[in-house]
């Protein structure tokens, strides 16, 4: 593997963030391996990664917090090869509830991480990464949902705002630096068989959605990852601020 070029996985211990950082990996990048408190298994997708020869790291940052993601990209100037993307992973959901069931808390904390977290995290690789501050150029790949677009009434609606937000983000932050040598695009997955859905308190979401899925089936975290990792790569040089479904139809 060339290992030359670092990508940073957000919220890259599980689900489809373990999945990409280790299709990156298979891309020839180094990995960086974000995580906020599961560091055994944050260490488990580096430990795969050098097992099949790629380098990577497991780095701890809660990207709500500003001076946490101001560490984490100093640790990969500092122990990897040069940033060549990112992908704003790191996110979650929390129980279903109605609007007028949510506290302050619960939406501030969706917001805080979902999207505020993404912001700081693309400052930082734009920083790096822009032609107008001496960079190379490279990619960032936005994590959003089919949420953004559905709205998840009665279940998520504070999730689903966030990731509008996060749509409406990548259109203009793409139109902002693409004459600057980097492409900012997003990948909106629908209902993926990972377990944030036990986070959610909905451990049996996905195979209980297939039917609401007009490819009866819910997704992989491979899936999803796979397009992510052709977002990043030279095949899609010619492609910014678009906003990928896969999402099996839904």
């Amino acid at each position: 593997m060339k290992n030359d070029t670092t990508v940073l996985v957000t919220g890259g211990s599980r689900g489809i963030g373990a999945a990409t950082a280790w299709q990156c990996a298979q891309a020839g990048h180094a990995v960086a391996v974000n995580y906020t408190r599961d560091a055994a298994a944050a260490d488990a997708v580096v430990v795969r990664i050098a097992a099949a020869g790629g380098q990577a790291i497991a780095v701890q940052a809660d990207v709500s917090d500003d001076a946490q993601v101001s560490a984490l990209f100093a640790r990969i100037d500092r122990d990897l090869p040069p940033l060549a993307g990112l992908v704003n992973n790191a996110g979650v959901v929390d129980v279903p509830a109605r609007v007028d069931e949510m506290s302050a808390a619960r939406v501030q904390r969706m917001f805080a991480i979902n999207v505020f977290g993404s912001f700081s995290c693309a400052r930082e690789a734009v920083r790096r990464l822009s032609t107008r501050h001496g960079g190379r150029g490279g990619a960032i790949v936005n994590v959003s949902s089919v949420a953004a677009r559905i709205g998840s009434p009665g279940l998520f609606v504070d999730y689903a705002a966030a990731k509008g937000a996060i749509d409406t983000f990548t259109v203009g932050l793409a139109k902002e630096v693409a004459a600057e040598g980097i492409r900012v695009n997003a990948v909106r997955p629908g209902i993926i068989d990972t377990d944030i859905h036990a986070s959610g308190g909905m451990p049996g979401r996905a195979a209980d959605s297939a039917a609401l899925i007009p490819m009866l089936r819910p997704g992989r975290a491979d899936e999803i990852a796979a397009s992510i990792v052709w977002l990043l790569s030279p095949a899609s040089a010619y492609t910014t601020g678009a906003l990928l479904d896969v999402s099996g139809g839904r």
